[in-house]
């Protein structure tokens, strides 16, 4: 595909300018984040107790792109369960402070520590009653030296040539934020079914959420023969029910088998007699199943392994609850 845009050749000197600068970039930035490993210690765990016993919100409070990192925390803390919210500092100043309430845990960012718009509002939170955390780069600031807990994210150097652009501790502090995450899901003992009661709606949530017996076929929906009915009457019966694949049955109307359009396909690719095939000869008496109360994934892993498109509901292999078609699947965003 051609650039909707054309641009001038880079010289090939430029051109390895450009790559050294984006090589020590991602040099710098990974190295300030494995510098705040020795940084995680017995503060950062009763921060993570602090968070998991709060009794009100967590309030994450920044500015510039200190705060676009702190809604990105406070977002990621929301999808695990914790009530977070994101305050911009200058807002705070101007009627937002309403959201902070006693006995609020307060996470103020700022790398210098030395942010007027935070500075501010200390005295209020203090009179408020908050437990302040203070992310910043200058453990001796104003910011570090107000907290309650503080840590430290500072970096050695920003990834910017000129040492302005925040860049490596615009990473440290996202990186920082993330720990604290994850700290409180060992803390809190987080499964994934967790996760997926805070993400009805996105891909991940369906797969976690959705049980086969969300989308299953059940009832006069599932295509059914006895074992004694011809093929022509099979071919109505799967072509009636559109799942291209009909349950053997018996008289007490438990599961004998199954046939699949495959295997209609190969019946007429023998060239043999089909007027007196009926549905015992035709059908495979070990079809794959599922349970009701598996996960969709589960029915979506076999059908992968097995390359098939439709499986069986069934507890115990013989009373039939119902059936999965692979477009069931794909329509209730699984596959």
């Amino acid at each position: 595909m051609q650039p909707l845009k054309k641009f001038s050749p880079v010289a090939p000197e430029l051109q390895q300018k450009i790559i050294d600068a984006g090589k020590r970039v991602l040099r710098i930035e990974s190295e300030s984040v494995a510098d705040l490993i020795d940084r995680i210690d017995q503060t950062f765990v009763d921060v993570v107790s602090l968070l998991d016993a709060c009794p009100g919100h967590m309030v994450v409070m920044g500015i510039g792109k200190s705060g676009l990192v702190g809604q990105k925390i406070a977002a990621t803390f929301s999808s695990i369960g914790l009530a977070a919210v994101f305050l911009h500092a200058a807002e705070a100043s101007h009627g937002d402070l309403g959201i902070i309430g006693k006995e609020d845990i307060i996470l103020a960012i700022s790398n210098s520590g030395e942010t007027e718009e935070i500075v501010r509002l200390l005295p209020v939170i203090n009179r408020r009653k908050c437990t302040l955390v203070a992310m910043t780069g200058n453990p001796d600031s104003t910011l570090a030296k107000r907290a309650h807990y503080v840590l430290n994210i500072a970096v050695k150097e920003e990834a910017c040539s000129l040492n302005l652009v925040p860049t490596a501790s615009t990473t440290a502090t996202m990186a920082m934020g993330d720990s604290l995450v994850m700290g409180l899901l060992e803390k809190r003992g987080f499964k994934s079914d967790d996760f997926a009661l805070n993400h009805p709606g996105g891909s991940l949530g369906r797969q976690l959420l959705v049980t086969v017996a969300d989308v299953m076929h059940a009832g006069d929906t599932i295509p059914t023969v006895t074992e004694d009915t011809d093929i022509y009457a099979v071919l109505t019966e799967m072509s009636r029910k559109r799942l291209g694949t009909t349950l053997v049955v018996n008289d007490r109307g438990q599961m004998m088998g199954i046939i699949t359009d495959g295997d209609l396909r190969r019946l007429m690719e023998s060239k043999r007699d089909i007027s007196t095939v009926k549905a015992a000869d035709l059908m495979s008496t070990n079809p794959k199943t599922v349970q009701k109360d598996d996960m969709a994934t589960k029915a979506l892993q076999l059908m992968e392994e097995y390359s098939i498109t439709c499986i069986v509901v069934s507890e115990d292999g013989k009373e039939i609850d119902g059936m999965i078609h692979l477009h069931d699947l794909l329509r209730s965003g699984i596959a």
